[in-house]
């Protein structure tokens, strides 16, 4: 069943453990990173870096690690607490088929330059894969926490514990973070090097490459029947008329997001950021919240259903900005046909690890195939 697939991709017997998502040695990524930074600032500034951490409860893509760097700078010993975002490990069964870093590096920066959302500074950007074995970033570290997505936030959370006011509050700030982002002013001159098909609209654009993102998870001849439905209900259900194209985060949800209390002070993982009508990651934002709704009540847990629903959001979006969001159902269909070949590519990396089984009914690597099946008839959004 989707539900059981669902589990082992969160681990083995525990339905909620974090799946293996790098074979690296951190003692040596540790030393690596030490003689990167005596590079970097001079052996004179004597750089140590500390034991290598990880979030424990976030993150299946690139790889985070936590450190704390010292060293001598105006005859006296200083200390920063550091984030490197490393590519994944090849031989890990990566979400991705390429993680320009150094993009991600530039998006940050150029987004921090603009003043609309709060972004962790950067610090250097490293494309040569020789120093830890693949390209890489340095960012500060930036005091907050998260909703986590192992064990979901909507499992007896610090979020689902809190009142409905807090949590309409957290709403309401997320997302004035997509409405901030839309409110950039020439997004196409500013961040036109995120465009890969100029001669597209953006939505085109975008489409398109989630369309060769699935040809290249499924390059194996493993293939997803329910996916491919979905890509040719997107063609059919086509807007007619496309909002106008601004920044997209990419990864717009509330677990990309640190919060001081139920107020944002970082927006993260920057890797899928792109160029598209401000629905992408509005409608992003509202199916990743039902994907772990719909997973909570699987296992007979409450949730919070009355959390990111359609209509507040669009509302909440509409009072920020003036414009009502377009064609919503359109974008709630391609954001779960998204995630679904996330979660596709997910699935062989859990194989890969001997996490799970192939399941008789290759769909059922799509933990929510029954989400995906429910927007394609109709009957999804009327239950949610």
């Amino acid at each position: 069943m989707a539900e059981d697939a669902g589990a082992r991709q969160h681990g083995g017997g525990d339905a909620f453990a974090r799946p293996k998502t790098s074979t690296r040695d951190r003692g040596e990524l540790r030393d690596r990173l030490e003689r990167w930074l005596a590079a970097r600032l001079g052996r004179e500034a004597a750089p140590e870096v500390s034991p290598l951490d990880g979030p424990s409860t976030n993150g299946m893509s690139s790889e985070t690690l936590l450190f704390e760097l010292a060293w001598d700078e105006g005859g006296a010993r200083r200390r920063e607490r550091l984030v490197a975002r490393v590519a994944p490990d090849p031989g890990a069964v990566p979400v991705f088929p390429e993680y320009d870093m150094d993009r991600q590096f530039r998006v940050m920066r150029d987004v921090a330059a603009q003043g609309v959302v709060p972004v962790p500074r950067v610090r250097w950007s490293e494309p040569d894969p020789a120093p830890l074995g693949a390209p890489f970033f340095v960012m500060e570290r930036v005091d907050g926490r998260v909703p986590p997505d192992i064990m979901p936030y909507t499992f007896e959370s610090w979020l689902s514990e809190a009142s409905r006011a807090d949590q309409a509050r957290l709403q309401e700030a997320s997302v004035a973070l997509v409405a901030a982002l839309a409110a950039i002013e020439r997004p196409e001159e500013r961040f036109g090097f995120l465009r890969a098909r100029p001669g597209e609209t953006a939505l085109r654009e975008h489409v398109l490459g989630q369309r060769a993102y699935y040809e290249w998870v499924a390059a194996d001849g493993l293939r997803s029947p329910l996916l491919e439905r979905a890509f040719a209900a997107l063609e059919q259900r086509w807007p007619r008329h496309e909002s106008a194209t601004v920044l997209s985060w990419g990864d717009a949800r509330i677990g990309n997001v640190l919060y001081d209390g139920f107020d944002p002070v970082a927006v993260l993982d920057w890797e899928m950021a792109a160029l598209a009508p401000p629905e992408v990651d509005l409608a992003w934002m509202i199916a990743l919240h039902r994907f772990f709704q719909d997973l909570a009540e699987r296992f007979g847990k409450p949730g919070i259903p009355h959390l990111l629903r359609p209509d507040d959001v669009a509302a909440s979006f509409e009072r920020r900005t003036g414009r009502a969001p377009r064609d919503l159902d359109f974008y709630l269909l391609y954001a779960a046909l998204r995630h679904g070949i996330v979660m596709f590519r997910i699935g062989r990396r859990s194989l890969r690890f001997g996490e799970a089984k192939l399941p008789d009914d290759v769909d059922d690597l799509i933990p929510h195939r029954a989400m995906i099946e429910r927007m394609l008839d109709g009957s999804y959004w009327g239950a949610a």
